[in-house]
């Protein structure tokens, strides 16, 4: 009985050490160990942001870049407008960041994923139909109306499209400063420099032809 009772306050221990060591490190980014870091967007980026500024004001923790209408007249008929460390240098540090997402009628934000990050959104208006893919090429999906929410785990390939006749709206959230977005069109068919024709010939199951065709349309 006394070895069990040593073996369950061992596990106990164990356990609790678990907790603090691992589950902080499931998090995006790093817990700060500040107040706040207004980022110096002069200074080049460190493992966890960029460097403090020295000297802060009121206005470094207010953003007014969300806002609208945006301009979807291009041809996959969506803009996005972030909210992200770059942008608003006041989300240095704290892992967190927001999208407004705006699609024209039978717009689509093409399959992409962030690497760095869970997404969590709403639609504000409109009707659009979410969706994304598991690593074992599940596809899970649903037409979304004003008010409701969705959720794509992070690093999986995912999209929106607007399947409605007005113009759709979206918030988007973030547990990252800057979750990054792998858009897999342009990736793939308009890298720097090129991924050469064989390799997505074979990939794609097609001819040089279409491949080059495709690249055209992402030149640039």
């Amino acid at each position: 009985m006394a070895t069990l009772q040593i073996s369950s306050s061992l596990f106990r221990s164990f356990f609790l050490m678990l907790c603090l060591f691992v589950i902080p490190s499931l998090s995006s980014d790093s817990d700060p160990l500040q107040d706040f870091c207004v980022g110096d967007l002069k200074a080049s980026p460190s493992i966890n942001g960029f460097p403090c500024k020295s000297a802060v004001s009121a206005s470094d923790f207010f953003y007014s870049g969300l806002g609208g209408p945006l301009d979807t007249s291009n041809p996959n008929g969506v803009t996005v407008a972030p909210a992200n460390v770059l942008t608003f240098p006041g989300l240095n540090t704290l892992g967190i960041s927001m999208n407004n997402v705006e699609l024209a009628p039978g717009g689509v934000n093409p399959p992409h994923l962030h690497p760095r990050a869970t997404e969590v959104g709403t639609i504000i208006e409109g009707s659009v139909f979410v969706g994304f893919l598991t690593t074992n090429n599940t596809l899970f999906s649903k037409v979304l109306n004003a008010g409701e929410v969705f959720v794509i785990p992070r690093g999986l390939v995912h999209f929106q499209w607007n399947v409605g006749q007005v113009k759709a709206r979206m918030i988007t959230a973030f547990n990252s400063q800057l979750p990054g977005a792998v858009v897999l069109p342009s990736t793939l068919f308009g890298s720097n420099p090129e991924i050469p024709n064989a390799v997505l010939t074979r990939a794609f199951r097609t001819d040089v032809t279409t491949v080059q065709n495709l690249k055209s349309k992402f030149a640039g």
